[in-house]
């Protein structure tokens, strides 16, 4: 059995989803706990009901974690989604000995062969973390941090409890969307891991986290229904900046990387998990009556989220729970028919991606 731990609200509601479905075609027996960022997204997973998918209402992980509750009251909505992310797992190993290894994920990656490989390199490593991986022309971007928080994993052990309890210290004490002295985010904590803890692996494997801000580092083919990175498979992609911006059209965010190689076989690829994010979004549409991809960076903190408002929350799950149960059997229906991630050239649910 494989843990991992993720986190989004309603709008990335497809995104997580797609996250899900490659998991289930790549990675045959896991768990996957979803903090859920708003009470859509927490109803719309509890009745889905989907197998291996375990939702947690954000109240639930405020409740056991004063600290992080705290901490809201001095960031934005976005620097409050960072702060959570080492109290996540923490929080689940907590509520649930059994875990003996578990893995963060962004939910804007997508799994594209086995995940074997990766477990075979951590083998009994106590944390995992994988670099950007910047090429020369990018290389100023560590300044954002050394290591990408996309996938981050914690092995239950003394090293592995030492690491997440001093990186949750950490982001409850400074975790902002900006640089000051060194730190930026959750992500720059990572910087000094390596000789900071025991038993960490920086995992090497070139199909780990292939990202925007990587792929020109790589030639990247479609061979034998199989995405290659140079001369290994590639395991997950990091769709990251990928947003819609109009219906039906993407920015890939390519171009702020300024990537030079490889556009067909990257076009295959955004276009496959356009494709599958667009069929989910239209599943879910239903459930989703603010499904917009607005954009939470500098977004302050909706009354919503705040414990002290309850009444709110109630009166929000009643005004959906008729959209909710109403789509319900067509999202069941949905999930009952096998993915895939093959490129479909005929769709006409999204249009080809930008560079």
């Amino acid at each position: 059995m494989r843990y991992f731990c993720t986190y989004f609200d309603h709008r990335y509601l497809p995104k997580g989803l797609a996250l899900y479905q490659s998991l289930l075609q790549h990675c045959s027996d896991f768990e996957l706990w979803v903090l859920c960022l708003s009470p859509t997204c927490y109803d719309s997973l509890t009745q889905l009901n989907l197998p291996e998918i375990r939702p947690i209402k954000l109240q639930d992980l405020e409740a056991a974690d004063p600290g992080l509750r705290q901490a809201k009251n001095n960031r934005t909505l976005v620097e409050y989604y960072f702060t959570c992310t080492p109290c996540l797992p923490r929080y689940l190993f907590a509520q649930n000995p059994n875990i003996d290894l578990i893995t963060y994920l962004d939910s804007d990656l997508f799994f594209f062969s086995s995940l074997d490989p990766l477990y075979q390199d951590l083998s009994h490593s106590s944390i995992a973390i994988i670099e950007h991986r910047f090429p020369p022309k990018l290389a100023s971007l560590t300044f954002n941090g050394i290591y990408n928080v996309g996938w981050v994993s914690f092995r239950n052990d003394k090293s592995g409890l030492d690491c997440l309890n001093w990186w949750r210290e950490k982001c409850l004490e400074w975790c902002h969307d900006y640089h000051q002295d060194g730190k930026f985010a959750d992500q720059k904590y990572l910087d000094d891991w390596p000789s900071r803890f025991q038993n960490v692996i920086v995992l090497p494997h070139k199909g780990a986290n292939l990202a925007p801000w990587n792929v020109d580092h790589y030639n990247i083919e479609l061979k034998n229904n199989q995405f290659w990175v140079d001369e290994q498979p590639l395991i997950f992609y990091h769709f990251h900046g990928l947003k819609e911006v109009e219906p039906g059209r993407y920015d890939t965010h390519l171009g702020f990387y300024r990537v030079e190689k490889n556009h067909k076989t990257l076009s295959l690829l955004y276009n496959g998990y356009i494709q599958s994010l667009c069929q989910l979004k239209q599943k879910v549409a239903p459930l989703l009556p603010e499904s917009s991809e607005e954009n939470v960076r500098y977004k302050k903190i909706p009354a919503w989220i705040n414990l002290d408002n309850q009444s709110s929350e109630s009166d929000y799950k009643t005004q959906t729970s008729k959209l909710i149960s109403d789509a319900i059997m067509a999202i069941e229906k949905a999930f009952s028919i096998p993915s895939s991630i093959e490129p479909n050239h005929s769709s006409t649910l999204s249009r080809p991606t930008e560079f």
